[in-house]
């Protein structure tokens, strides 16, 4: 008797102890707001994720593969014999052009001055000119040959007419006042020497003197432009230019 009553008290104990204890599941109720909020506090808390930095957005931008990146060219790998054609075409388009270049200067009439590169015909003409410069423009009312045959050795073209309207008046009031003309020349500069043809500045100092009872002179300077020619183996002036109108 006592053994069936052990026996039926333990199987109550057994469902008693059943029937307390509640079964075991791998998540929680979804009734259970407590532990949800208790789990995700500590990360609202102390576990806040930090905001991508900027070289991190740029990272995560960054496409796979490649691909070079975004903002900057690609290098581009030229072969080395592909360059080198091409440098061989730029020096012959070169060359070509500068042949030209070339060509069309030395047709120029403008380009063929050699009067700062031919030294000793550039002295030539400037010696010569300022021998004639000084001829033509002196006058004495004592021996007017004079001036006419040094105009005669030097003057060509329209030089003739130009230094006979230019002393004119001299040669009309020499004889009364007794007149000496002397032209010095100070200073003179070959502009253009081309071939047979040059063109000079001229500086130069006069004097007029007047010989009569009360001797007086005055002086004066003059600069004008004159235009040579070679004739018969000598520079003569063939156009004066004293920039009037």
């Amino acid at each position: 008797m006592s053994t069936t009553r052990h026996l039926v008290n333990r199987r109550r104990r057994l469902a008693v102890a059943a029937t307390a204890t509640p079964p075991r599941t791998s998540a929680a109720p979804a009734d259970e707001p407590g532990r949800d909020e208790s789990r995700q506090e500590p990360a609202q808390a102390g576990n806040t994720p930090e905001p991508p930095s900027r070289d991190g957005a740029a990272a995560e931008e960054k496409p796979a593969g490649d691909g070079p990146p975004r903002g900057r060219l690609p290098r581009l790998r030229i072969p080395l014999p592909a360059l080198l054609c091409a440098a061989t075409v730029l020096l012959g388009a070169f060359a070509v052009w500068a042949f030209s270049t070339a060509a069309d200067l030395r047709d120029e009439p403008a380009r063929q001055n050699t009067a700062l590169t031919d030294i000793a015909r550039t002295s030539e003409v400037k010696g010569r000119i300022t021998e004639a410069v000084g001829a033509v423009f002196s006058y004495d009312y004592a021996s007017p040959g004079k001036s006419d045959r040094a105009a005669r050795t030097y003057l060509v073209g329209k030089a003739v007419q130009q230094h006979r309207d230019m002393l004119a008046e001299v040669r009309a009031q020499a004889p009364k006042q007794k007149l000496v003309l002397t032209t010095t020349v100070t200073g003179s500069g070959v502009e253009v020497l081309d071939g047979d043809r040059a063109r000079l500045l001229v500086f130069a100092d006069q004097s007029n003197t007047r010989t009569g009872k009360e001797e007086e002179t005055t002086y004066a300077a003059a600069m004008f432009a004159v235009d040579a020619v070679l004739r018969d183996g000598a520079w003569r002036i063939s156009a004066i230019d004293t920039f009037t109108r």
